[in-house]
């Protein structure tokens, strides 16, 4: 029988190295610091396989040979104000099939995501969501050792009034 020592390959950023999972509710605050998001409200969505941001005014270019992605995301919902602006190196493009059975080809970025004192890197695909009541959806392979409440809400805090 072997245990696994501290350092044997999980790192104490990532949710699957902590004792216990975390329970979060349906709808949390999250952040995406590599972003300069301190807060977006996401919904949880344990049937959607990859997270989604809301984007407007996306542009993909090359630089030094790698694609990156600029985009601007309004964080808070009825909020158009507010705006920041993005760019991360684009790993992926993907057709994403959204819940009312429609494909979109999307651009597909890899940033650190911020929830329950933790810090981890998801996969998040780009999209307009504007018409959506949530600006973000963190879905299922986002949530490496995380356990959700489906009955509760902003377990994990609330960002702090401005």
């Amino acid at each position: 029988m072997s245990s696994q020592s501290p350092d044997s390959g999980a790192s104490p950023e990532t949710p699957g190295a902590m004792a216990s999972p975390a329970v979060i509710g349906w709808r949390e605050w999250v952040s995406l610091p590599a972003l300069g998001i301190d807060w977006v409200k996401a919904k949880i969505d344990t049937g959607a396989r990859t997270s989604a941001l809301h984007t407007f005014q996306l542009d993909v270019a090359h630089e030094h040979g790698a694609k990156v992605a600029r985009f601007g995301v309004h964080p808070f919902q009825r909020d158009n104000d507010t705006i920041s602006w993005c760019h991360a190196p684009v790993v992926d493009e993907r057709s994403v099939r959204d819940s009312g059975g429609h494909q979109e080809w999307r651009f597909v970025i890899e940033t650190p995501v911020r929830l329950a004192q933790r810090e981890w890197p998801i996969e998040i695909t780009l999209t307009a969501r504007d018409t959506m009541l949530f600006r973000m959806l963190l879905g299922r392979t986002a949530m490496r050792s995380l356990r959700v409440d489906p009955l509760a809400s902003f377990l994990t805090g609330r960002p702090p009034e401005a």
